[in-house]
């Protein structure tokens, strides 16, 4: 019996040696990468200058055209992240101000994701690496019910979220392969509508009104003298449920309403996000708005 005991101990002992070790191998793989995304680009980044950043999810990431800001002299980059929400987005804004970034304007998309505060498990699981290096993702995480779980439990956190921190995303890291997060200053352009959803059913959707991450977002800003610029942006003409928008504006009423400034279907590859045509149509709005003089 003692000698299975003892067996059993060497066991776990073992397992959790290899686990704190792969821990900081797959840690130190992800830290030292500086070009694969967004995440890892403003992490390893410090001192830059922008007239415009802007932030949000994917209704950030494929609606902003940042080389037609580049045209008007603004140097800009659109740090929309699709799949994002605003816990996610909170995280960024705070460490580019940490890492000292001088930035004038902050364009901020902040609609749909206004009615919740839950963190997107698949874009939040790529911060993940770096929650031991980083106080500012450490405190965004230790409200989750999953905060000891993930903070000291050793390599548990790239167990749970293989798919998106695993050994293929570790090794890309590794190896600094690219990705095309960074291309065109971070606008994505989506194409055609042949495979696009342009249906979609917003009625039971309500924005909180004191929704903490939006609340954070607008303090850091006037706290570092950043212009903030919230805009509601454009769904199909197909929409059910549109009056979501206008309980926005109630509950937030310095958040610009922009969602009828496009609506044919043509403009659109799904119900909730426009093309590369009509994402240039929003921009060219958005500069006349607010940046034309």
């Amino acid at each position: 019996m003692k000698q299975f005991l003892i067996f059993i101990a060497k066991i776990v002992l073992i397992t959790i040696s290899l686990a704190i070790l792969l821990d900081g191998f797959y840690t130190v793989m992800f830290l030292q990468c500086k070009n694969r995304g967004k995440i890892d680009q403003v992490y390893n980044s410090e001192g830059r200058k922008y007239d415009v950043i802007i932030l949000g999810s994917s209704r950030a990431n494929n609606h902003f055209v940042t080389s037609m800001f580049e045209e008007k002299g603004l140097k800009t980059f659109n740090y929309g992240m699709s799949g994002s929400h605003l816990f996610e987005t909170s995280i960024m804004l705070q460490w580019m101000i940490e890492r000292k970034y001088q930035i004038k304007n902050v364009i901020l998309e902040a609609d749909l994701n206004l009615a919740g505060i839950n963190r997107s498990e698949g874009i939040s699981a790529a911060f993940l690496p770096f929650i031991h290096s980083s106080e500012i993702v450490k405190k965004q995480f230790e409200s989750e019910i999953d905060f000891n779980e993930l903070y000291y439990i050793p390599f548990y956190r790239y167990i749970k979220f293989e798919s998106r921190i695993g050994f293929r995303e570790m090794f890309f890291n590794a190896i600094h392969k690219r990705t095309g997060n960074l291309d065109n200053e971070g606008y994505y352009p989506l194409l055609g509508v042949e495979n696009g959803n342009m249906k979609n059913n917003i009625v039971n959707l309500n924005p909180l009104p004191h929704n903490k991450h939006y609340e954070k977002i607008k303090k850091i800003c006037k706290n570092n003298n950043i212009n903030l610029i919230t805009v509601m942006t454009p769904m199909c003409e197909n929409v059910i449920g549109m009056n979501y928008f206008d309980k926005v504006q109630k509950a937030y009423p310095e958040i610009h309403n922009y969602e009828n400034v496009v609506v044919e279907n043509k403009n659109f590859s799904s119900c909730g996000h426009m093309n590369d045509t009509g994402a240039k149509m929003f921009t060219a709005r958005i500069i006349k708005d607010f940046f034309s003089k």
